[in-house]
């Protein structure tokens, strides 16, 4: 069970974190039988979509993101229902995903076009890289965002030629299969299709050897189990998992904009970000003075109904996640930890409510510091202020995804993030807000393998092909 969902009689049972109430209709698992079929749909469709030209195949994408616009405030409303995301948020995940249509695709484009090397002169050699799809390619989707994330890992092997198969999460079934839906309008008959259930359906799924790469955001446990299914056939992988990223606050930055960021992307999404800010590391000369500014921000946060207009925290996604971050609180407390402030919450039990907490004077020994909490907790230690000593905390994991350093010294950052092992550092920014489309999206150590986004992501999806001539090649 991936947070507790149960899956019964065929049936899973999709709850409503915010009220613990079962979500009508229910979904249905996809059959071992249907499974089969979809599979063989997807290896028949796949030839003649790796036919059409790349342009032809970028156009039928793109007014598949068109076709999201008009569900786009009921993907949203689902997506709050299934995982309790507040409604601005969910909007606002819609909203990104349907830009994508515009200079992102356009990226995807420019990456699958042809390369060629030398030529020029008059009867000058030359070579042709051109890239072969892959055949079927199996996506497999996280429930915390439940329509942002498919698109990065579907489209781009959508545009090489593949054709896709999404499983959605089985906490998030409805908001998966409304996006792909929508977004295979456009498509032709079994290039993009759904499949539905849990771990059992998912294994099924990518053993399949009519299967041939693996594409998954998700944990590193999981990320560890596909890999060790698909190197029987050395199936390729793209693989986006666990983190637990530092943000690294020097006495020399702006504090106000340190706090604020600490705050604001260690609560976001309910802190159920893969790249939220886990650990704070603060120069210990402005402990004080950074720990007040970041109370001051904290206590403008509302733990509420994710619907209400006012609320800015909603639930977590499942009771097996509150109680994940309930322990390692209570943990942290027992060995020595300080706690700040806690927020008022709704008080049902049905449901998955938690406080936005701040915690201090955390020790790296700590669970809090180790694993992933993902949820509403701003988490705070301190160093002495030496970039030595910077370097060495950020570092102290097993994860890399994303880093953040602030400084108004950009000589300091950029040298010290240049150590720090982690697939993006934030220079006072938050990394993904702030980095450029062409950028890639990997993590280092535990927390990745392979990469999607920016060209090299994008190309992860095809193989290249050298194609050799003695002379100019034919246009």
């Amino acid at each position: 069970m991936v947070q507790g969902v149960v899956v019964e009689n065929g049936v899973i049972q999709n709850i409503n974190p915010a009220t613990g109430q079962l979500i009508e209709p229910v979904v249905n698992v996809t059959s071992p039988e249907e499974l089969e079929n979809i599979i063989s749909a997807a290896n028949a469709s796949q030839p003649s979509w790796s036919d059409k030209t790349l342009s032809e195949r970028i156009e039928a994408i793109r007014q598949g993101l068109i076709a999201i616009e008009p569900i786009g405030d009921e993907l949203a409303s689902v997506i709050t229902e299934e995982m309790g995301k507040v409604s601005a948020e969910a909007k606002l995940e819609v909203s990104n995903a349907i830009g994508l249509k515009d200079g992102w695709l356009d990226m995807v484009r420019d990456a699958n076009e042809d390369v060629h090397l030398g030529g020029g002169e008059e009867g000058k050699a030359e070579s042709v890289v051109v890239r072969d799809p892959l055949g079927v390619v199996v996506v497999i989707s996280p429930w915390n965002f439940p329509a942002g994330e498919i698109p990065f890992l579907a489209i781009p092997a959508l545009a090489a030629g593949n054709t896709v198969i999404v499983k959605p999460s089985e906490v998030t079934p409805r908001s998966g299969e409304l996006f792909c839906r929508a977004l295979a309008s456009s498509l032709p008959e079994g290039v993009l299709q759904v499949v539905q259930g849990d771990g059992k359906t998912g294994e099924q799924l990518i053993s399949s050897d009519d299967i041939h790469m693996v594409a998954m955001t998700g944990s590193t446990a999981t990320g560890k189990k596909i890999m060790n299914v698909c190197s029987k056939k050395l199936k390729r992988l793209v693989l986006e998992l666990g983190g637990k990223d530092p943000m690294v606050v020097f006495k020399d930055a702006d504090l106000d904009k340190a706090a604020n960021d600490a705050v604001a992307f260690s609560l976001f999404n309910c802190g159920q970000v893969c790249c939220a800010v886990e650990r704070v590391y603060v120069d210990e000369s402005i402990q004080n003075e950074f720990e007040q500014k970041v109370l001051d921000v904290a206590k403008k946060y509302k733990v509420g109904n994710p619907t209400d207009a006012d609320t800015t925290i909603g639930p977590l996604a499942s009771q097996v996640q509150r109680e994940n971050v309930s322990k390692q609180v209570e943990a942290a407390v027992k060995e020595g930890a300080k706690v700040l402030y806690q927020s008022d919450c709704p008080d049902d039990r049905h449901a998955n409510f938690y406080p936005v907490t701040v915690l201090s004077s955390l020790k790296q020994v700590m669970p809090i510091q180790n694993l992933e909490t993902f949820g509403p907790v701003v988490a705070m230690s301190t160093f002495d202020g030496t970039e030595e000593a910077a370097i060495e905390m950020a570092n102290s994991s097993e994860f890399g995804l994303a880093s953040y350093v602030y400084t108004t010294d950009l000589t300091k950052g950029s040298r010290v993030a240049r150590k720090i092992r982690s697939g993006q550092v934030g220079i006072n920014c938050y990394s993904i807000l702030e980095a450029q489309p062409a950028c890639p999206w990997i993590g280092h150590k535990q927390s990745g393998f392979g990469s999607h986004s920016g060209m090299d992501g994008f190309r992860s999806f095809s193989v290249p092909k050298s194609i050799v001539f003695t002379t100019n090649a034919p246009k």
